[in-house]
């Protein structure tokens, strides 16, 4: 015999669901394929406030907030990435600017130069890197660039003594070996810079 239920009892079906239900029952197909912790936290109910914004102006200013802040760190990064590889790359100390310069200072063996000047060790000479050189040349001679003769001041502190000690250098060649910010001396003005068994040093240095 088949009992029908009385009035006073109702099956599970038929009771309304609890409002916690009925926000997972609307989430679980859009946000079906979301982890189980971002389902329960992600706030979907559209009746309710949150920091007394509705819903979908909330999830509005959070994605909002979060391109910002990825924008910030995309451009902190290149920025970073352009100031540590950028000036390397481009940076060429201009003979018109009187700027200070930073290289490393070397010594080498002077002879007859790329400005057509036959040199020692002993005079205040110094040649400048290539990428310099070539970049004021004018025409097919070299003797003719325009930073043959011109003078730059260099200056750094030595180790023995911790006193700043400067020299000034007239440009009778070209490196091929130096950076843009590089200079090599004779061998006399580098002794005056550092000891000789250095070889190679920081310093800082201008146009005159």
């Amino acid at each position: 015999m088949h009992i029908l239920p009385t009035p006073d009892t109702k099956s599970e079906i038929d009771q309304p669901p609890s409002e916690q239900e009925s926000i997972k029952r609307r989430s679980a197909g859009v946000f079906a394929g979301f982890p189980a912790w971002f389902r329960q936290h992600l706030p979907l109910d559209k009746d309710r406030t949150y920091f007394g914004l509705r819903r979908n102006v909330f999830l509005l200013v959070l994605l909002g907030a979060a391109l910002a802040l990825l924008a910030l760190i995309l451009g902190l990064a290149i920025g970073l990435t352009a100031g540590k590889h950028g000036k390397s790359k481009s940076y060429i100390p201009n003979p018109s600017n009187k700027a200070l310069n930073t290289g490393e200072a070397t010594y080498y063996a002077p002879g007859l130069g790329a400005c057509g000047i036959t040199s020692t060790d002993t005079e205040a000479i110094v040649a400048v890197s290539h990428v310099v050189f070539d970049a004021v040349q004018v025409g097919s001679n070299p003797n003719a660039n325009p930073l043959c003769g011109t003078k730059v001041w260099a200056t750094r502190v030595r180790e023995e003594t911790g006193k700043n000690v400067s020299v000034v250098a007239t440009v009778v060649d070209r490196c091929t070996g130096c950076k843009p910010g590089d200079l090599d001396f004779s061998l006399g003005l580098f002794e005056q810079l550092a000891a000789k068994e250095l070889g190679r040093v920081m310093i800082s240095w201008s146009w005159l």
